[in-house]
């Protein structure tokens, strides 16, 4: 390895999510810099413990971690510090803070914040909704969305689409198509915040290009010619301008700022404000 690229072990007693989360915002931090992921989900016991320890052993990094369970959580950290490898425990200060802000001590449960709650089965029932509702299906039911996203093709509607059901808002997306016109049922919606998400013409075409390698496909037609897709982005402009439809410009966002952004947008739309 060069000295940009080093070993990551994520070690979690649940899913990881937490802990994927949370170390891939610190390591995009720093540019140019590659982590090769070794994640251990559902770590429960010392025996998938020893596993993790000979893993870290035979590919020295950084360990970050998410364990709750105060026996497993020393073990790990005294194996850590016999290979001589930093060891993070990710939400040690936080359930600190809280818990001398509350008075109360945390319940240590492996997992618990994947708990089958009310906000766990919105996520599940968002995340339905977006696949039902992708690239402009489902049109006659978009007013039960909480959020509608127009754009071109690859202006990254879908994935901002499932971020936000990750979250827990029902989210559909539409697509502008030249010569096509959009489902009437957009302009008949009242409860759902509708955001056109608009990309410079540049980069949309290096993504498609991107896209048709990967499916094997012949990169000399119309949907990556620079005319025909800077004229693309203009029609979804003129579009936008005819509706008091909030815009977000892509070009330079990641799916997680985009999605800040329109949560904010949300926000505002809920509370009524302009």
């Amino acid at each position: 390895m060069n000295s940009r690229t080093f070993h990551l072990h994520l070690v979690s007693d649940a899913t990881g999510e937490t802990v994927i989360t949370v170390a891939r915002g610190a390591v995009a931090q720093f540019s140019d810099v590659e982590a090769i992921e070794h994640l251990w989900s559902l770590v429960r016991s010392e025996k998938q413990l020893k596993r993790v320890l000979s893993s870290v052993a035979a590919n020295p990094g950084v360990v970050m971690f998410t364990l709750v369970d105060a026996e497993l959580r020393q073990k790990l950290q005294e194996g850590c510090r016999e290979l001589d490898v930093p060891c993070v425990p990710l939400l040690d200060t936080v359930i600190a803070t809280l818990s001398r802000y509350l008075g109360v001590e945390s319940q240590n449960l492996p997992g618990s914040q994947h708990v089958i709650d009310g906000h766990y089965i919105d996520r599940i029932e968002a995340v339905n909704f977006a696949v039902l509702h992708d690239d402009g299906q489902a049109a006659r039911s978009l007013e039960e969305a909480d959020i509608v996203l127009v754009g071109v093709s690859r202006s990254s509607k879908t994935p901002t689409c499932f971020y936000l059901a990750n979250r827990g808002f029902k989210t559909a997306n539409v697509p502008v198509v030249p010569g096509c016109p959009l489902p009437p049922e957009l302009d008949q919606l009242r409860s759902p915040l509708v955001v056109g998400l608009t990309c410079g013409a540049n980069q949309l075409i290096d993504i498609r290009r991107n896209r048709l390698r990967m499916i094997g496909q012949d990169e000399e037609t119309e949907y990556v010619d620079p005319a025909a897709v800077s004229e693309e982005v203009k029609h979804a402009r003129r579009v936008f301008s005819k509706t008091d439809w909030p815009v977000i410009d892509v070009t330079r966002r990641s799916i997680e700022e985009t999605a800040a952004a329109i949560l904010q947008l949300h926000a505002k739309h809920v509370d009524g404000d302009p």
